[in-house]
């Protein structure tokens, strides 16, 4: 492995670097906001509220991301004029697409977080005189959340290596670098090792950061020993 092209190339991968993490971190931070709603959506008696939401949900679990990115990146000049709006530019096709998707399965694993919460705690805030939505903002969907924890982080994980499809709309994020630096100088190995090596790094920080939100944010549901 020739390490010196790394180290030449270095400043084609940290832009790699820095456009993957924001553009995951913003899909992420939206993707949960949509994720929300979409989720008591699922839950609700009424068909003209969790249908809607159930072809969300199905559609965008239904089909692959790249499917996806495709259908927004060409599929918008379609029914839009995209010339002179944000739909020109490929980082926001992406950023779209990755929270459409990101959304859907994280209302999945919300909505089965809500349905597994134990009956007893919903009970016992009525009791206390909670109403019922007052109950769900206060008790129901905090406690959701933190159950949803252990879940939620395989998405955030699925989510960064699934951005890899980015690099095919124009967008130099890691894999981008990695085909940037082959085209050039025709080491795929190195090129594609370097990018793979990063995947990890961002993997395993993100490992140790939902490790340390169980430790604190699901402490009491921890077996006494």
């Amino acid at each position: 492995m020739d390490f010196s092209l790394v180290i030449e190339t270095w400043p084609i991968y940290w832009e790699g670097l820095y456009t993957t993490v924001w553009l995951v971190a913003l899909a992420l931070v939206i993707g949960l906001m949509v994720a929300i709603p979409l989720a008591v959506a699922r839950n609700a008696n009424n068909p003209a509220i969790y249908g809607p939401a159930w072809m969300f949900i199905y559609f965008f679990r239904g089909t692959p991301l790249l499917i996806q990115l495709y259908l927004i990146y060409y599929g918008m000049s379609q029914w839009i004029d995209v010339q002179d709006t944000l739909w020109e530019n490929a980082w926001f096709c992406a950023l779209v697409a990755f929270v459409l998707n990101t959304a859907a399965y994280t209302a999945e694993i919300i909505r089965g977080a809500i349905n597994g919460l134990p009956r007893g705690e919903v009970e016992a805030a009525i009791a206390y005189g909670m109403s019922p939505f007052r109950a769900f903002r206060r008790i129901v969907l905090p406690s959701a959340l933190r159950r949803a924890i252990p879940a939620y982080s395989n998405e955030v994980i699925f989510m960064l290596h699934g951005s890899a499809v980015a690099g095919i709309v124009t967008i130099i994020d890691l894999t981008g670098a990695a085909r940037i630096v082959n085209s050039r100088y025709y080491a795929p190995f190195e090129s594609f090792l370097t990018a793979g090596l990063f995947y990890m790094l961002l993997t395993f920080m993100i490992l140790w950061c939902f490790k340390k939100a169980e430790n604190r944010f699901l402490r009491h549901m921890r077996p006494l020993s």
